[in-house]
């Protein structure tokens, strides 16, 4: 699965492999150096910059940085080209000579700056300057490898409830529908009885934890039917998925809730202090405790012998109705806790989240390795598989794919991961079931 990943990987990155172009500050202070070096400390210079946070931002450094060298700005120009064209214009009328308009990749391409010498030739032989571009993947780029990981979070915080689940011999259907009533319900509380946009963290942080327990309430319904009337997983947790999804949209009679406080995008929106988001961190943080969970203590082992042979783990003393009980309600917990986080994303609650978040979640499972059979799986290949998942469509995003054809490769996927999993338990032997018996 680690080799996989590499492969996509490097497949998108040689796909998407193409001219780039620095922006903000740093192209500021790339082109304020080479501006330096070109025409010498004294250059006269007119920048040019849209009306934007990021342009605005290269401008004002560019002015400091050749302000700083010697150099003299006529004028900062951030707007549009109707505003490039009058500072052009107010600069001509007082005779003044330009050595270089300075922009970005955008405002080099307006048309007001085609025929200088021509429209405005008291200015010299002004020449048009922008950062130097350069070579390199888009799906390489800092921004893009950390909105993949912070897209990815619900999903694999999801996927760690639903691995446990898998291996213990069962499935969870409801997980996409916990997610909108524990958003929902999150957001209600915040907005009811913590006090909507100026609740404080208290508030806030209780609230969430109620919704979470809630979640974790539906979770350990779920697994008491399960295993107190020996009702398949499949129906139930079908059952419990409209459940849940009737119950968000009754709570929020339809609507989105979105009376929270600013600071409710801390979870799932903030950054550390090294530019890593909370939520990815929160999610890396559950699965080194998973991990420990199943591979370093007794109740794992437990998990993967029901998994594995339950009639066998029953005989062996393994309390397995208790084990069934704890995988489905933390089940449950985890989406309720990725519901908080999708929310925080979001800012706000609805009965909409979480649609066919189960299946993302099964195909990240099932292609990190993890046997639908039971007793097989590692949570770290879940969490392969969840990267898999999100670097497929983040590249296909990129190279402009469009969703139908997306959903096709994506079922390719799972149908391919499914089919691994057979040949490697070797049950599909030329049509024959693993006694050797024809299969149906």
């Amino acid at each position: 699965m680690v080799l996989a990943l590499l492969l996509l990987c490097a497949f998108f990155s040689a796909v998407t492999y193409s001219e780039q172009h620095l922006s903000g500050v740093a192209a500021a202070d790339q082109l304020a150096t080479a501006i330096i070096k070109q025409f010498g400390p004294g250059a006269r210079v007119l920048i040019a910059a849209r009306d934007q946070p990021e342009d605005a931002a290269f401008a004002e450094r560019l002015r400091q940085r050749l302000t700083s060298a010697g150099a003299s700005v006529t004028e900062v120009v951030k707007g549009e080209p109707k505003d490039a064209r009058a500072a052009l214009q107010r600069a001509a009328d007082s005779q003044s000579k330009l050595d270089a308009i300075a922009g970005t990749e955008a405002t080099r391409g307006w048309l007001v700056f085609a025929e200088l010498a021509k429209d405005f030739p008291s200015l010299g032989n002004p020449v048009l300057v922008q950062p130097r571009s350069y070579r390199w993947p888009n799906f390489l780029k800092r921004e893009n490898l950390l909105n993949i990981t912070n897209q990815i979070a619900v999903i694999a915080i999801l996927a760690v409830g639903m691995t446990v689940v898998i291996i213990a011999g069962g499935i969870d259907l409801s997980v996409g529908s916990l997610i909108a009533l524990a958003a929902v319900a999150a957001c209600l509380l915040i907005r009811d009885f913590a006090g909507g946009a100026n609740a404080a963290a208290f508030g806030l942080t209780l609230s969430c934890l109620a919704a979470i327990a809630g979640s974790g309430a539906v979770g350990a319904f779920t697994g008491a039917v399960i295993t107190r009337f020996l009702v398949p997983p499949f129906v139930v947790t079908l059952g419990v998925m409209l459940m849940a999804s009737g119950g968000a949209y009754l709570l929020a009679q339809g609507q989105s809730v979105y009376q929270v406080p600013d600071s409710f995008i801390w979870l799932g929106r903030g950054a550390n202090l090294f530019g890593v988001p909370n939520a990815v961190v929160l999610m890396l943080t559950l699965y080194v405790a998973a991990h420990v969970m199943m591979s370093r203590t007794r109740l794992g082992r437990y998990l993967y012998a029901v998994g594995g042979n339950l009639e066998a783990a029953r005989l062996s003393g393994v309390p397995v109705k208790r084990v069934q009980l704890f995988a489905y309600t933390l089940s449950g917990l985890l989406a309720g806790l990725g519901g908080i986080v999708m929310a925080s994303q979001l800012k706000s609650g609805s009965p909409t989240y979480g649609q066919m978040y189960e299946l993302y979640v099964i195909a990240a499972v099932v292609v990190g390795g993890t046997s639908l059979s039971g007793g097989e799986g590692k949570i770290f290949g879940t969490l392969i598989g969840a990267f898999i998942i999100a670097v497929i469509q983040n590249g296909m995003n990129l190279m402009n794919v469009e969703s139908y054809t997306q959903k096709v490769v994506l079922g390719l996927v799972i149908l391919a991961a499914v089919l691994l999993d057979k040949l490697k338990q070797g049950g599909w032997r030329g049509g024959r079931a693993p006694n050797g018996t024809q299969s149906a």
